[in-house]
């Protein structure tokens, strides 16, 4: 159990059944009535977010996720399998419990994956992956950086907007949360 008073940003907490994170809380202290702490909470597993307000010092239950990290093996049919590196356990996960971050993921790349009570949550790929240019327009003698952007499609699918000049064959570095170009690798 954990008091209101000490929510922060982050704090996992369980309400009717499901695991919310605080994203936002404000302690209030009005001149007449007792304290309270307003909130706004975001569902772990679908992403809604809410506003709720609880009062000061009021308990809720905390929310205990376990991380581990696990490597992305191979893919059967709509399941991928991902392997636990020391106990040499496989966990398969389809694509919604991994969400639009799928795109990214490569055999032997390492992911978090987030659960609680046995019940997978998340699942966090690194903040950049480097991967292969497989399909974009040739780039022309001038093409410059800042030039502007075309359309790259990646080895694992993904398509990235990348600068005029990136070629077919080069190793490109890509942010994974917001699907952008970082730079050649």
């Amino acid at each position: 159990m954990i008091s209101s008073n000490d929510f922060r940003t982050g704090t996992t907490i369980e309400i009717d059944g499901a695991v919310w994170r605080v994203v936002e809380f404000l302690h209030v202290k009005p001149g007449k009535g007792s304290a309270f702490v307003r909130t706004k909470l975001k569902n772990a597993k679908t992403g809604n977010v809410v506003e709720k307000t609880f009062r000061a010092g009021e308990t809720v239950p905390q929310a205990v996720l376990e991380k581990s990290t696990l490597q992305y093996t191979y893919k059967d049919a709509d399941d991928f399998v991902f392997m636990d590196m020391e106990s040499y356990e496989e966990a398969r996960l389809n694509a919604a419990t991994i969400g639009d971050r799928v795109k990214y993921l490569k055999e032997g790349m390492e992911a978090t994956v987030i659960t609680w009570n046995s019940q997978v949550i998340e699942v966090e790929l690194p903040n950049s992956v480097v991967l292969e240019v497989i399909e974009t327009d040739p780039g022309v003698k001038g093409d410059t950086a800042t030039g502007g952007t075309k359309p790259a499609k990646v080895e694992t699918g993904a398509q990235v907007m990348v600068p005029l000049f990136i070629s077919v064959g080069e190793r490109i570095k890509i942010d994974t949360r917001n699907d952008s170009y970082l730079g050649r690798e």
